[in-house]
């Protein structure tokens, strides 16, 4: 069974924060593990690639068949289904169009003094993009990854996919091809995200590296970030529902599973107005794991993570949803609009009942790859500005210097910075002659 907690219980903040500070990684420590395989591609290159493969995927590739072949994968991928194709065509064309709007502009102006400042906007040059293989197998985070990174203007986008005893999602490589891939590689594993930082004879070495993975990706890309760029550290998936007394206890119960399939170790919680339905809900989730294809998932994940708490009004469940940042936050209340005024910690929102999350991770157009572990606090999910950088400009005329001159001497002699204040005071020098 969840944890139920009531706001008006005198130990409900004790017992709240002690879900806050849970955790809810895998425990075992990879570090070292990782660490040394890092290393190992670095030195060894393309070998160490080939051997880590054949030894956690077992695969046995040469070195031309790291990566798939554009016949490979145009066999591969025509086996996907026509409805499958329609359904990855959509939700492509509503992801690009989403991220379109997204690109920002150039800026430059002249102030009062006459210095011209601005910034511009230049795309990455190239991306490795990981995507999950064998069970976890998401053609969707394909179109989440590659689509944005497009649209930015990169212009190398480099995929890896690990293809357990060679085995590959027909639809994850069709998913490539709409979003525009330009190499697909079938590593996996912490050898692929060193394969990308590092880059070796076969594999060209990245700028950034994004996309999930399990425990071994996620400190590979801990571990390579300074050398290259990621995305986020992403932990297990989320969901948090804010349920008002005008809700159908079956729709929550799916919407709380929908998360809770994804991992053994992620998370539903359910915050009512209505502790009555929140005990519906509970009964409802019980019925439906009973035949759920993924309850040995689901099943351990509502039954150690699962929380149904019970709130006196919605302007409390938008300051316990605050605290939690969730990942995905449901919004299943009569006026949603207006309760989403009071949410400034969240990944994304879903507004309503008929939204539920699994709208994002598909076919709504957002991007589904989104802050866990309650870094929603301080960060953003993915987006056309992860596959952009801004530089600053800033060109000073005679005049404009010989204004801000003397103030740029003072404050390099109050910082010892002799060299600093005199490669300004040259310059007034020439001015005066």
């Amino acid at each position: 069974m969840p944890v139920f907690l009531n706001f008006d219980d005198p130990m409900f903040d004790q017992r709240f924060d002690e879900i806050l500070s849970s955790e809810r990684n895998d425990s075992s420590d990879v570090n070292s593990v990782v660490s040394d395989i890092l290393e190992d591609v670095k030195r060894r290159k393309d070998e160490a690639v080939i051997e880590l493969t054949h030894r956690f995927d077992k695969i046995k590739l040469k070195k031309e068949e790291l990566s798939f072949s554009k016949n490979e994968i145009d066999k591969l991928s025509s086996k996907t289904t026509s409805d499958e194709r329609k359904a990855l065509d959509l939700a492509a064309n509503r992801i690009r169009v989403f991220h379109e709007r997204q690109k920002p502009e150039d800026v430059s102006w002249t102030d009062d003094i006459g210095i011209e400042l601005g910034w511009k906007w230049t795309p990455l040059d190239a991306v490795g993009i990981y995507v999950p293989g064998g069970l976890a197998s998401y053609p969707s985070s394909v179109l989440m990854n590659a689509i944005p990174a497009k649209v930015a203007g990169v212009e190398r986008i480099a995929m890896m996919v690990p293809t357990p005893n060679g085995k590959i999602n027909p639809a994850v490589l069709y998913a490539a091809k709409v979003s525009g891939v330009d190499e697909i590689y079938r590593i996996g594993g912490a050898q692929a995200v060193a394969a990308l930082a590092y880059g070796t004879p076969t594999i060209p070495a990245v700028d950034k590296i994004t996309g999930p993975g399990n425990s071994y990706v996620a400190t590979a890309k801990r571990q390579v970030f300074g050398h290259v760029g990621i995305d986020m550290i992403a932990g297990p998936s989320e969901v948090l529902i804010i349920a008002d007394d005008d809700n159908n206890p079956e729709w929550i119960a799916w919407d709380l599973l929908s998360q809770a399939e994804h991992d053994e170790n992620a998370q539903s919680i359910l915050i009512t107005t209505n502790q009555s339905l929140g005990e519906l809900v509970a009964k409802e989730v019980e019925k439906i794991l009973a035949s759920l294809a993924r309850r040995n998932i689901a099943g351990p994940s509502w039954e150690n993570f699962g929380v149904i708490i019970s709130v006196p009004s919605l302007n409390v469940a938008a300051e316990l949803s605050n605290k939690i940042a969730p990942e995905h936050l449901e919004l299943c209340v009569s006026n949603p609009k207006a309760l989403l005024k009071k949410i400034s910690n969240a990944g994304s929102v879903f507004m309503g009942a008929w939204t539920p999350e699994a709208v994002g991770d598909y076919i709504g157009g957002s991007n589904h790859v989104l802050p866990t572990a309650r870094s929603a606090r301080f960060s953003s999910g993915l987006s056309v500005m992860d596959f952009i950088k801004r530089t600053t400009t800033t060109f000073v005329s005679p005049d404009a210097l010989k204004s801000i001159g003397p103030s740029i001497e003072t404050l390099a002699g109050s910082e010892g910075l002799e060299a600093h204040g005199l490669s300004v005071t040259s310059r007034l020098k020439k001015l005066t002659e």
